[in-house]
Parts: C-alpha cells; sequence; structure tokens
C-alpha cells in the first residue's frame, strides 16, 4: 500500500487570510503558474492572460478575495512575506493602470474586471476549486493550465495525457520514504506501540527525511511566533470588518474588559496579565474564545495566519495551545513543539482519509479537523496515552459531523469566526473526557470517525460546502449593520 508524506509544514502553512483554499490556494496556483512559464522560457512572451475561476471559487471568490490573492500571485509576490498592508495599495494599481507585471518582471494589460471571470454555474469534474489560467504569447500560440485548490492551501495541477487530475510530472514533489509510514490512525498507533514512542515523537522521526531535528523545531517555534503575533494583534485591533456585512470585532473589547485595565506592552507581559487573573472556569472560557475570536477576525481582515489546517479554522489549535500555555503551565519550548507535531499528524490523517476542503466536506472538513487535532494535540501535552490522544481525536470530529459550511455572502466571518470559539472548546473539552476515560471501552474509533466524515461529505447537499447558496447564507437578511 502506498503512503502520502504529508510534512508538519504542510499542514501549517504561513499564509494571508481569509481562506486557504480561496485565498492561499489561488495564490500559490497562480506562482505555480509563473513557474511553469519560466520553465518554458515564455514568461517575457506573454501577450495577455485571462484567468477563468470556477465553482466554489466563483460563487464566494469575491468574499474570499480570490481575485485579490489571484493578482498578487500573478505579481510575483508571496504570502509568507507580503506585507498586508500593502494589499489595498497593490490591487488599486493594477485597477487603475490596468496592467500587471507578471512575476514583478514582466509587463502587460491587465484588466481585473474583464480578465478575471467567476464562472458561476460551472464546476470541473475533480474538485469544486479550480482556477485556469489562459495565456497567449507574442507568436499567437495558447497556453491553458488548470489548478485545483484542494484545502488547506494544497494545490494540485492538472495534466492532460489522461483523465486523471494530479500532479504534472515537471511539478512533482520528489518521493520521500519515511521511516514510519501512516496511512490512518491504525498504522499510527502501530508505530507506536512498537516503537514506545509518543504521537510526537513518530512524527519527529518522520520530519527527518525532509530536515534536521534542529530545522524542524525552529520551524515549529516560527510557526508558533505567527500564531502568537495573530492573537496579540487580534486582541489590540477594534473597528470593523471588511466587506460589507459590518461585523464588528470583538476580541479587542473583550481582552479589555478582561484585563480590566492591567497595562501590558507586549506579548510575554500581556500573557503574565492574563495569568494575574487567576483559573476561574468561566475567566478561562472567555480567553479561550477571546483568543479564537482574535485570529480569525485577524484572518477575515486580510492579515496573517497560520492555516491550521485551514485558514478559516485557523483559530482552534492557536487558543487551545495558548490555553495550555497560560493555563496549564505548558509554556516550555519542547511541549509547544510536541503540542504542534501532534496536531499536524491528526490533521495529515483526515487529509488522506477524508478531506481539509470545505468545498468538498462542509466546515466538519475545517473546524471539525481542527478540533481533532487540538484535542489530539493537548492530550499528549497533558500526559494522556497514544490511545487517549487518539480518542480525544475521534471524540472532537464524532460532535462535528455533518457541520455545513453556508458562509453569509461567501465571507469568512459568519458563522465561521464564533466556530472557531466553538472548535476550541469542543477540542478541550474532547481531550478532558478522553484524559479521564479508558480507550478499551471506546466504541468508534479515529479511523471509523474519519470515514463517516467522508461519507457524510458526499451526501452532503453542494449548497452547503462553502457556495453561500443555503443555510446562513440564504436564510439571514443582507442588512446586518447591527452585527
Amino acid at each position: 500500500m502506498s503512503h502520502e508524506a504529508i510534512s508538519v509544514f504542510d499542514m501549517f502553512k504561513i499564509g494571508i487570510g481569509p481562506s486557504s483554499s480561496h485565498t492561499l490556494g489561488p495564490w500559490r496556483a497562480s506562482q505555480m503558474f509563473l513557474q511553469s512559464l519560466q520553465k518554458q522560457n515564455i514568461l517575457s512572451e506573454v501577450n495577455s492572460l485571462e484567468v477563468l475561476l470556477y465553482g466554489s471559487l466563483a460563487k464566494t471568490g469575491i468574499g474570499h478575495g480570490t481575485d485579490i490573492a489571484v493578482q498578487l500571485g500573478l505579481s510575483g509576490d508571496d504570502p509568507v512575506t507580503f506585507d498586508v498592508n500593502n494589499i489595498n495599495t497593490k490591487i488599486n494599481e493594477i485597477k487603475a493602470m490596468k496592467k500587471i507585471l507578471l512575476n514583478g518582471k514582466h509587463e502587460i494589460e491587465f484588466d481585473p474586471k474583464e480578465d478575471i471571470e467567476f464562472l458561476f454555474t460551472e464546476t470541473l469534474p475533480y474538485h469544486p476549486n479550480a482556477l485556469t489560467f489562459l495565456a497567449s504569447l507574442k507568436n499567437g500560440e495558447h497556453i491553458a493550465e488548470t489548478y485545483y485548490s484542494i484545502g488547506g492551501g494544497f494545490v494540485t495541477k492538472e495534466i492532460i495525457s489522461d483523465d486523471k487530475k494530479q500532479w504534472n510530472d515537471d511539478d512533482a514533489p520528489p518521493e520521500i520514504i519515511l521511516p514510519f509510514p501512516v496511512n490512518d490512525a491504525d498504522e499510527l498507533l502501530h508505530w507506536c506501540m512498537k516503537t514506545g514512542l509518543n504521537i510526537s515523537e513518530v512524527v519527529l522521526e518522520n520530519e527527518n527525511a525532509w530536515r534536521s531535528d534542529a530545522e524542524t523545531k525552529k520551524g515549529l517555534l516560527a510557526i508558533w511566533q505567527v500564531m502568537k503575533d495573530c492573537m496579540y494583534r487580534g486582541c489590540n485591533t477594534g473597528g470593523t470588518l471588511p466587506g460589507g456585512l459590518n461585523v464588528k470585532r470583538r476580541a479587542a473589547a473583550l481582552n479589555k474588559k478582561l484585563l480590566k485595565d492591567k497595562i501590558y506592552t507586549d506579548y510575554n507581559s500581556w500573557i503574565n496579565a492574563i495569568k494575574e487573573g487567576g483559573n476561574d472556569f468561566k475567566y478561562i472560557l472567555d480567553w479561550v474564545s477571546c483568543f479564537a475570536l482574535a485570529v480569525n477576525e485577524e484572518n477575515a481582515a486580510f492579515g496573517r495566519v497560520v492555516t491550521a489546517p485551514t485558514n478559516g479554522a485557523a483559530g482552534v489549535i492557536p487558543a487551545v495551545l495558548q490555553y495550555y500555555v497560560i493555563f496549564c503551565e505548558g509554556n516550555k519550548e519542547e511541549k509547544i513543539i510536541q503540542f504542534l507535531l501532534t496536531a499536524a499528524e491528526v490533521g495529515s490523517i483526515f487529509k488522506k482519509g477524508a478531506t481539509i476542503s470545505a468545498a468538498m466536506g462542509g466546515c466538519q472538513a475545517e473546524i471539525g479537523v481542527s478540533s481533532s487535532m487540538a484535542a489530539a494535540a493537548l492530550t499528549e501535552c497533558m500526559g494522556g496515552t497514544q490511545r487517549q490522544a487518539l480518542m480525544a481525536a475521534e471524540i472532537a470530529m464524532e460532535h462535528h459531523l455533518g457541520m455545513t459550511c453556508d458562509p453569509i455572502q461567501g465571507l469568512v466571518q459568519i458563522p465561521c469566526i464564533e466556530r472557531n470559539t466553538m472548535g476550541a472548546i469542543k477540542a478541550i473539552t474532547a481531550s478532558q473526557l478522553a484524559l479521564q476515560s479508558a480507550p478499551d471501552y471506546a466504541k468508534v474509533s479515529l479511523d471509523g470517525v474519519i470515514k463517516t466524515m467522508w461519507d457524510t461529505a458526499i451526501d452532503m447537499n453542494s449548497k452547503y460546502k462553502e457556495t453561500a447558496d443555503g443555510g446562513l447564507a440564504v436564510n439571514v437578511p443582507l442588512s446586518l449593520s447591527e452585527c
């Protein structure tokens, strides 16, 4: 049986909101298209360019900033490093000039209104999130390439030689042989039992196939730094979110209320101020919600976040890890690394056995998966066994099964932001249940719930899969100035 090798840094990607599949994915696809043109030595020969958005990318593309991401990607900007404060300036320049500088090198005429086409009624069979680049060359030839944003910032390119939608040979990542190959939870548990290693230790051994322990740990701490920065910004930024729903940001007001005018000047002094408030249940509950709100308000405002495993669910894991750091004395580098390694492995198993794309599986594939990842990670860090960690992951997903994705006006705001608070709380509850339980008596396995999630995704009506065609998206009035 073949095993897909997925690194922790595939599951945790630094990017810009509001969506990993509708923003980060198309951004990456645009970069991949530029790379393809460069490999063929025809970038400078491009005379005109058109971008076609299909399915969910068309229906909720404006709300998710898909058109913005495509333009930035085609300009050669990178989502990891591009200054989010310059997004509007760059996009307005392209709009006004009706020109784009491909990869920052080759200028062509480009009118976003005309050259980015939203095909609302067309969907390609492989995946709902599809986009095609049509380039005309100076010699009259035409180039067409299609990419699929399959969730969590993962992108695959369509090949033309047969009917399969997969990586083109030129773009295929090198085959990685892992010491402990894992496709499902049973295989993961097998390696844990055979070696006596924790989940995080198995994952760290596998990461050696890509890089050294030191590099992996440094990278994970960099991921955590981005998460911390995001929470801190979100807890100190008020105002109204962009997009037209006039949704007021709540994290900053809640942060101020909970701290009761305590003074802090940076992240560390902020954490100390929070700790001084004690360990009252309601106090902790409010803070977990505040952390999650902060991240996803930043995400909705085109801020820098970490896909965990997606942008729409980016607040769950930071909120639970922040809870662990502050209220469970987990502020140690080795524990933070352990948490992220464990979470990533659970997420990769969901990706292999089901999906992490809301356009394929509804919100169970995003908030549900992130809650499951956080539950397993928290359980291991709190001293739970490997089986208890997997049990916690199962419990968290079991109680997200069937959750639809029905964003109002296609924006990653209602109900997405609040759902991150629910996912974080469910993760903590699932962890506590698992830590107080004997896995021998569990009736449902993690693999069983993953299969069920996938079956549910297949059966789910497409209008509940990130299309804004059903649910809250059609049952809530559009005049939401009071939100």
